[in-house]
């Protein structure tokens, strides 16, 4: 393509700082490096040439760790890395060093969209900051409203205030465009494209099958099972890391003059490592996953249910399994020390509950597949789990996805330990019958597996 035709490409600068927002926006920015016709999986040159969009990549780097196996699994390559977590800072720091650290890149891209996704601290000072410098912003699923602003906190005003600087609201379903419609959104502004976590579900499904036909072949080879779960006690080596590697290394290629942050642990902020802990007394490989009869799925980390919330969810979790002989859980622990502190004081050690480090995506996936049940305070997982058949307890108070609920793929259970157990031996039971497992795939209230590919016509080349 010559520098003509290059000029002429409208430049999207594409937000990303947390796990969902990896996840949700892969999709957008494949469809974003597609060509209008005839797209084929080619190499990664030429299919950034190839693509109607320039499309840029700025990590913020607030959830480090826990993003960068993500950004490996989708093939996606920062430009830019804010680094913007230090130890133990407030919202209202991580909010500044987000618009400074923005402000920067948006002056040295000038791009005629930003794309941000759904409702982080990152997400709503990106906006703020393109706001600042009359860019247009695209939100992709937008409208998701509990109606109480400190649940989940802070996402609901995120949320809220990123409506309020949004150009493009792309919502995932009709109820969330009529949310817009009542706080005044101009409707013509406002597009249903559905969720792209479908899309990214698709997108792992195919790798996900690969993986199961490697397992099946080192089977035959009677081969050692080379994909393991690495339980929590375990060293960097044991989890195939090199030891000594930061977490928080750079992955951007324009990152200089742009760093929020000094190099190294302090960039941590509120996450730690699993290094250091005991050694782990066993790996859960998948040949074992598949041998349980029940497996339960949890994960937990809202802000909200710090405390005495994480207590009601592990008593709950104590009384499934013991009510339930069949029954086992593997829970993938947040790396916020206070999730892992009352997790692992709670459950580390208990007969049939595995507690292991936070798991890539095709591995989750695979997991989500396998499950009989999901507890979840996630978003994600509420519009993943219908794709799956797997029937979700929401252990909030409250859910921005009530079509979930109404569409009865979902249980919305609170922070009970009753409600919770009461819900969960109910589901257990019904999971057996595959019809059941069958509906709630149908009732998926969250899309085809498309909305990439809608937003990125929405931002076509030639619109105002």
């Amino acid at each position: 393509m010559d520098k003509r035709s290059s000029a002429r490409k409208k430049k999207v600068l594409v937000i990303m700082g947390t796990r969902p927002e990896v996840i949700k926006l892969a999709p957008v920015v494949e469809a974003l490096n597609r060509p209008e016709k005839a797209w084929s999986r080619k190499t990664e040159s030429a299919r950034k040439t190839g693509g109607r969009f320039r499309t840029i990549i700025c990590l913020t780097g607030q959830h480090r760790e826990m993003v960068e196996p993500f950004l490996k699994i989708f093939g996606l390559k920062p430009d830019y890395d804010l680094r913007v977590m230090v130890p133990n800072q407030h919202l209202g720091e991580l909010t500044g060093r987000v618009l400074a650290g923005m402000k920067k890149v948006l002056e040295a891209e000038k791009p005629d969209w930003l794309l941000v996704q759904g409702d982080t601290t990152s997400a709503m000072a990106a906006a703020l900051a393109a706001f600042y410098q009359k860019i247009k912003i695209g939100h992709v699923e937008a409208g998701l409203r509990t109606d109480d602003k400190y649940n989940p906190f802070p996402e609901e005003i995120n949320r809220r205030l990123i409506s309020h600087l949004t150009d493009f609201h792309f919502a995932p379903t009709e109820l969330a465009r009529q949310n817009l419609l009542a706080e005044g959104v101009r409707p013509e502004n406002i597009f249903v494209t559905g969720n792209t976590v479908v899309d990214a579900l698709k997108m792992i499904l195919k790798k996900s099958g690969r993986e199961d036909k490697k397992i099946k072949e080192n089977r035959a080879a009677g081969r050692e099972k080379i994909i393991r779960i690495t339980e929590i006690g375990a060293t960097e080596q044991e989890r195939g890391e090199p030891a000594g590697r930061s977490a928080d290394r750079s992955t951007g290629q324009k990152n200089s003059g742009f760093s929020g942050g000094k190099s190294g642990a302090s960039e941590r902020g509120d996450f730690v490592s699993g290094s250091g802990l005991n050694r782990a007394e066993e790996t859960l490989s998948f040949d074992r996953v598949k041998k349980i009869k029940k497996l339960i799925l949890v994960t937990a980390h809202r802000r909200e249910s710090f405390g005495q919330g994480l207590e009601g969810i592990c008593r709950a979790i104590l009384e499934i399994v013991g009510r339930i002989k069949e029954a086992e859980v593997i829970f993938p622990v947040h790396l916020n020390p206070a999730v892992r502190k009352t997790v692992l004081s709670r459950l580390k050690g208990q007969e049939r509950i595995h507690l292991v480090e936070p798991l890539d995506y095709v591995t989750f996936v695979h997991l989500m597949r396998r499950a009989s049940l999901i507890l979840t305070d996630s978003g994600g997982i509420q519009e993943e789990a219908p794709s799956l058949g797997v029937p979700v307890v929401v252990m909030r108070e409250t859910t921005e996805r009530p079509e979930a609920i109404q569409a009865g793929v979902a249980w919305l259970a609170g922070t009970d330990p009753e409600k919770i157990t009461r819900l969960a031996v109910r589901l257990l039971k019904k999971v057996e019958d595959r019809e059941f497992r069958r509906g709630l795939s149908r009732r998926n209230p969250f899309g085809d597996g498309r909305a990439g590919l809608r937003i990125s016509r929405l931002l076509k080349p030639g619109d105002t």
